[in-house]
């Protein structure tokens, strides 16, 4: 049994992949900075902090929380797709990637967790 959502595979990508959405930001236009610079931090902080908090409530709320989860790591792709298609020399493939992979170990978890 896992002690801490520090040990969490998911938590530590989600973790990295929110990092990665901060260099982005730093790239975008002064003009995203109130539009699709603040979104996509907002969703990428949202993904790992839901799988947080809901690690620490229990089984129960923890696949609700991860499906929250699940949710902000769509927007966010979708905000990422935005991003490469209006500024193609911001290079978001790192994040993609691993926004991808994030999604897959969500939906691994959700699955286990709602068969128990």
């Amino acid at each position: 049994m896992l002690t801490s959502f520090k040990e969490l595979i998911v938590w530590q990508k989600a973790m990295e992949l929110a990092k990665e959405i901060y260099d982005i930001s730093k790239k975008l236009p002064h003009e995203e900075m109130y539009s699709l610079n603040s979104q996509m931090k907002r969703s990428a902080i949202s993904i790992p902090s839901n799988i947080a908090e809901g690690h620490k409530r229990g089984t129960r709320d923890f696949v609700r929380f991860l499906i929250i989860a699940y949710g902000s790591s769509a927007e966010l792709e979708t905000q990422l797709i935005l991003c490469n298609e209006m500024y193609p020399k911001i290079n978001v493939n790192r994040a993609l990637i691993l926004v991808i992979e994030v999604e897959k170990l969500l939906s691994v978890i959700i699955k286990k967790l709602k068969q128990d």
